[in-house]
């Protein structure tokens, strides 16, 4: 059997507006679009909980949390992990971002990284690892498709500094 993909009949550009959404995050708070009116943050899209690659890039973000806390960007990590696992990662690997649950691939699907992909020619859908930086206006300022995670979380701290010294 083979996945499909869902459609994206418009995916997410540099000057797109962030699509509005509201997700359960590590402890079972909700999260919306709109806590962040008027402020710039980031959602760094992740496969999995746990895996090398995504805890890497975790605490890559984790050791730059007060970095971006100073210039007042929230950095969000989004996985179709539920929250209890979420949290269990959290507290494993001493994370300071918050993780977000979107088990219904919402969001992702909205930024058109829930994608057909394949491993030992079987196809599967899973999540592109992409980030994405939204600027106070809300619209997509930075995009970064198919990440590579080594020196990825410091490009996006150098991006939004640029940001927010433009304001």
């Amino acid at each position: 059997m083979t996945a499909t993909p869902s459609p994206i009949t418009s995916p997410i550009t540099m000057g797109s507006p962030c699509p509005d959404f509201s997700l359960p995050d590590d402890a079972g708070s909700t999260v919306s679009r709109g806590d962040f009116e008027g402020r710039p943050f980031v959602l760094y899209f992740y496969p999995k909980d746990d895996t090398s690659g995504c805890t890497q890039e975790a605490i890559d973000f984790t050791a730059l949390a007060d970095d971006f806390a100073k210039l007042g960007v929230a950095v969000l990590g989004v996985s179709p992990d539920p929250v209890k696992k979420h949290g269990k990662f959290r507290d494993k690997h001493e994370l300071k971002v918050r993780l977000l649950s979107d088990e219904e691939k919402t969001l992702l699907s909205a930024f058109g990284v829930w994608v057909e992909k394949s491993m030992y020619g079987k196809s599967y859908m899973g999540v592109e690892r992409t980030t994405a930086l939204i600027g106070a206006d809300g619209k997509i300022a930075e995009l970064w498709p198919k990440v590579k995670v080594p020196g990825h979380a410091k490009a996006v701290l150098v991006a939004a500094q640029a940001l927010t010294a433009e304001v």
